[in-house]
């Protein structure tokens, strides 16, 4: 009667696992250059592991080869600022949040040779930058790799009425963020950039040519974004999905760059989730 009863309960526990399956230890998330290589993606992990005892596995590419990634089920979750292309591949995608944002800037060789510090848009600034190209003045330097960067650019050169493309003067590095500041800087060239990789790397000493002369406008807002893929149930993806907009999670993106920086490099999304939400929508059209 004994065996027959514990082998009952051994039964009911491997059904029960079977049906329950433990939560994995770790997960995939497909995420932007520049949110890892600022560290802030670090400091967050780490947090999410000591409260949680999960960790995130972090792909590091441009948004739009990160949302492949979740299209393809190869990760869990997806960390993106793109907009646009965020709203191509909803059908993949579940449960938004908006947890982060900050500014790109355009910047360049502190001799500005087409005269962006003196522009009073975003969109004037390109054609001052188109102008002095053409005139052999100035070269420009592109992501070229759809990343949110890289589409951002596009879209403020449409905005321009321009397409730099096949122009001697325009340069694609295919590359990250960091890569393409550090072309630029050799190149003494102009470029776009998320201020958080920029500001990394001007005070690690990779950028000395390179200045910010355009930034802070609207029209240069960079929010950050959150997807669950449609699919993954995975528990642990889910929380760390919660965890970013958090009051924990909120507080270190509030804090993180302040101490080595004299000022954070992103902005919480908490407290102002109406006012990005309708900017959001604005720049998926």
């Amino acid at each position: 009667m004994r065996k027959e009863l514990l082998a009952l309960i051994a039964l009911v526990l491997l059904a029960s696992f079977a049906l329950y399956p433990r939560p994995q230890n770790s997960f995939k998330v497909s995420t932007t250059t520049s949110l890892y290589d600022t560290g802030l993606l670090d400091v967050l992990a780490k947090a999410f592991e000591e409260k949680y005892g999960a960790k995130p596995e972090f792909l590091v590419v441009g948004s739009g080869q990160a949302l492949r990634l979740a299209k393809d089920g190869a990760v869990c979750l997806t960390l993106v600022h793109a907009p646009s292309l965020e709203k191509q591949y909803s059908e993949y995608l579940t449960d938004h949040i908006i947890f982060a944002y900050n500014y790109f800037v355009i910047v360049g060789p502190k001799e500005d040779p087409a005269g962006v510090k003196d522009a009073r848009n975003a969109t004037e600034a390109f054609r001052k930058i188109y102008e002095a190209g053409e005139a052999g003045k100035a070269l420009f330097v592109s992501r070229g790799d759809m990343s949110g960067t890289h589409v951002k650019e596009l879209s403020l050169w449409k905005l321009a009425g321009l397409d730099p493309k096949g122009r001697p003067w325009y340069k694609e590095t295919g590359s990250g963020m960091a890569k393409t500041l550090i072309i630029a800087n050799n190149m003494k060239a102009y470029t776009l950039s998320d201020v958080s990789t920029f500001l990394k790397l001007k005070r690690d000493g990779k950028l000395p040519n390179l200045e910010i002369l355009y930034s802070g406008s609207e029209e240069l807002i960079n929010i950050y974004s959150g997807y669950r893929v449609k699919g993954c149930e995975d528990p642990n993806a889910k929380e760390f999905l919660r965890f970013l907009n958090s009051t924990e999670g909120q507080k270190i993106i509030a804090s993180y760059g302040k101490e080595e920086f004299g000022r954070p490099l992103f902005y919480p999304a908490e407290g102002k989730l109406e006012w990005l939400r309708e900017v959001w929508r604005e720049l998926a059209r």
